[in-house]
């Protein structure tokens, strides 16, 4: 900026002399030099004044407060609603359908009848094989006269005897069937859904209906093995279902004895009581606690940083005027979840309620001196 205005003058001085006569010239740059002093008097007073004059520029950070306080992390799986008594009722006997004694949506007592199967034909064969055995009984007894007479041989008693006890066998699984002609509920429940209708034919193992108990019902799920010392039988476990969109809390009823070998995981269970909205097969989502700190010193997890030697720390801010000083602090992290972080400081130097630094921290360096921007 000097060497502008000395430009000027100089320029200026030229002008004169050429456009002037030599004593009006001499009087000409007097009175121009007189000018020109005053001006750079002026100049000099703003260049100095901008030389020295500093404006410091404080960064802005934003902060948040250290608390004491419980301090819970929880893993999130995926579960299903089950239940152990929803079963497709199946016939034990061949035959036709002669009754259904049962509605879908009815409430069942255990060893109630639901359904009854014709065995007429068993009842046909029942008096058909006893005719058989009673005849094979008396072959034998008359085989078993001529051998002791040395009349008979032995291979002609033997045949005797094995076609009784075919005859004996048939007639007793025969019966066996009849008697299982009458279908009765294992348990208590409700009829969910009927398969079978009357007058139409029932064969061994084909399904009649189902019947479904609501009342003894459970959450379960797969967790990674890395949780197995972590989690036990009453740990709290907070189940979220999507499709009532409710949430409730129950307690781990069982864990796994086995882990699976092709994804790592053990199962858990969760017992489900009074519930009666859940429905066997819903999905859920199961926040299960595997750590709780009673007295924990949080702080929001974006306050966390990392120095090169990956050691953990963060800023505390202290009051300084109506600005603040950033003190660093290094830190041990125990856990984090949901965006905050306990952790712990050695010497007590962070207390309930101090602000610490949760944004701009990346700029700023230990004793630096910081304003909080305001939302």
């Amino acid at each position: 900026m000097r060497k502008y205005f000395k430009s000027l003058i100089v320029l200026g001085i030229i002008t004169s002399v050429v456009a002037c006569s030599p004593n009006a010239k001499l009087d000409k740059l007097k009175e121009k030099r007189a000018e020109l002093k005053v001006e750079l008097a002026e100049l000099d007073t703003q260049i100095k004044s901008m030389d020295t004059a500093k404006v410091v520029m404080l960064p802005y950070v934003e902060s948040g407060k250290a608390e004491f306080g419980q301090f819970k992390h929880k893993i999130t799986i995926q579960g299903d609603i089950e239940t152990d008594k929803q079963a497709m009722i199946i016939a034990e006997a061949n035959g036709l359908i002669k009754s259904i004694n049962v509605v879908e949506g009815q409430s069942v007592s255990k060893g109630q009848i639901l359904a009854r199967i014709d065995t007429e034909i068993l009842a046909s064969n029942i008096k058909e094989l006893e005719t058989q055995l009673e005849f094979a009984e008396y072959n034998l007894e008359k085989q078993q006269q001529l051998f002791d007479r040395g009349v008979g041989t032995e291979f002609e008693l033997k045949q005797a005897k094995n076609q009784k006890q075919s005859l004996s066998s048939q007639l007793n699984t025969i019966k066996t069937q009849s008697s299982k002609s009458v279908v009765r509920a294992p348990y208590a429940g409700v009829v969910d859904e009927i398969v079978t209708h009357e007058g139409e034919m029932a064969s061994a193992q084909s399904p009649i209906l189902r019947l479904v108990n609501n009342k003894d019902m459970y959450v379960s799920g797969n967790i990674s093995e890395h949780y197995y010392k972590t989690i036990k039988e009453g740990t709290d476990v907070e189940v979220y279902v999507p499709t009532l969109e409710d949430t409730f809390v129950l307690q781990v009823s069982s864990i796994g004895n086995y882990i699976h070998p092709t994804n790592r995981t053990f199962k858990v269970k969760a017992d489900i009581k009074d519930e009666t909205q859940l429905l066997p097969n819903m999905l859920a989502e199961m926040n299960i606690t595997d750590l709780v700190v009673d007295s924990a010193l949080i702080v929001p997890s974006v306050a966390l940083l990392k120095t090169q030697q990956n050691e953990d720390y963060i800023f505390i801010l202290e009051k300084s005027g109506e600005n603040y000083i950033a003190k660093q602090v290094m830190v041990n992290i125990v856990s984090q979840f949901e965006g905050k972080a306990a952790i712990d400081v050695e010497n007590e130097v962070i207390k309930k309620g101090d602000r610490v630094v949760s944004a701009g921290a990346r700029g700023i360096t230990d004793g630096d001196i910081v304003r909080i921007e305001k939302r």
